[in-house]
């Protein structure tokens, strides 16, 4: 767990050390999927073979946004909306999903790709965790 994301929750006068845990990893993963779908994108557009990796590069950006606004709402804890909360967690799975499918299809070519769909993965495993606990 991030140092960072751990004392921040742990110093909110509003923590709730069960659910702590959930948004902390979702936090985290979308965290690291905002960059890992950045970068992938910007690999994608260095290879030789960049018109085949349109709709991922498009998937890679479209994911790390949708990624960077969900860290940023699940960061923000006073006077939760839960109903947009929730949405935006969705939100983030779905193009979680769709983000990991694409470069699935590319990951025996590109090493970058098979690193994204990981993290991409694992963003979707948190953001279906936390999910069940708001």
């Amino acid at each position: 767990m991030s140092l960072v994301a751990r004392q921040m929750a742990d110093s909110h006068p509003g923590s709730r050390p069960a659910f702590d845990d959930a948004l902390i990893k979702c936090i985290e993963e979308c965290a690291a999927c905002f960059q890992a779908c950045a970068a992938c994108a910007d690999a994608c557009m260095a290879e030789p073979d960049v018109v085949s990796l349109i709709k991922c590069i498009r998937t890679d950006l479209d994911c790390s946004d949708v990624c960077a606004t969900t860290t940023s709402i699940l960061s923000r804890r006073a006077v939760v909306d839960v109903t947009v909360t929730r949405a935006a967690v969705e939100a983030c799975l779905a193009s979680c999903v769709a983000c990991a499918e694409e470069c699935e299809l590319h990951a025996a070519r590109h090493e970058h790709c098979r690193i994204c769909a990981e993290v991409c993965r694992r963003c979707e495993e948190a953001c279906r965790q936390l999910l069940q606990r708001l």
